[in-house]
């Protein structure tokens, strides 16, 4: 029997097919999905921050953080058995939840970009490839995913259920 395991805000997941991982409420945060398609191990990170070394105590949730969160997922994963060559990558989320213009006309509200743009290249630099995504707008997401078969499905109210 399989088991869908829950990922909080700030928090990462790994689990071996046939389980899966479940995250709620993606606003402006990412849910960086990652599996090896070989072994079928996968995981979840849900971050909320793109970059640890902008905070005081950044090191305090490493999974928190794009920087820190994915390159901890992935070393779970690899603990493991997983192989970093083989894993390939889903993202979903970053949304514009609350835009306003802050002081001097800056755009604070772009943190979902910002989590999405940090995503992407913490992804690149390990050479792990996102071969889907659903990222932006402005409404929040529920994701689930499952690594024996990669899909990667994603919940938003007053929409239909998408998988990538």
């Amino acid at each position: 029997m399989s088991e869908i395991i829950k990922v909080g805000m700030a928090d990462l997941k790994t689990c071996v097919s046939p389980d899966g991982v479940t995250t709620l409420g993606l606003g402006s945060c990412v849910g960086i999905a990652i599996r090896d398609p070989q072994t079928k191990i996968g995981g979840l990170a849900h971050i909320m921050l793109p970059d640890s070394t902008a905070m005081r105590n950044g090191q305090a949730n490493i999974a928190k953080f794009a920087d820190t969160g994915i390159v901890e997922l992935v070393r779970q994963m690899e603990k493991l058995g997983a192989m970093r060559k083989r894993m390939v990558a889903k993202i979903a989320g970053g949304a514009t939840m609350f835009p306003f213009q802050g002081q001097g006309n800056v755009n604070v509200g772009q943190v979902g970009d910002r989590n999405v743009e940090a995503t992407k290249a913490k992804l690149k630099e390990l050479k792990i490839p996102i071969i889907a995504q659903d990222t932006g707008a402005n409404y929040g997401r529920t994701v689930i995913f499952y690594p024996e078969t990669g899909d990667y499905h994603i919940r938003a109210v007053g929409r239909t259920e998408t998988i990538i």
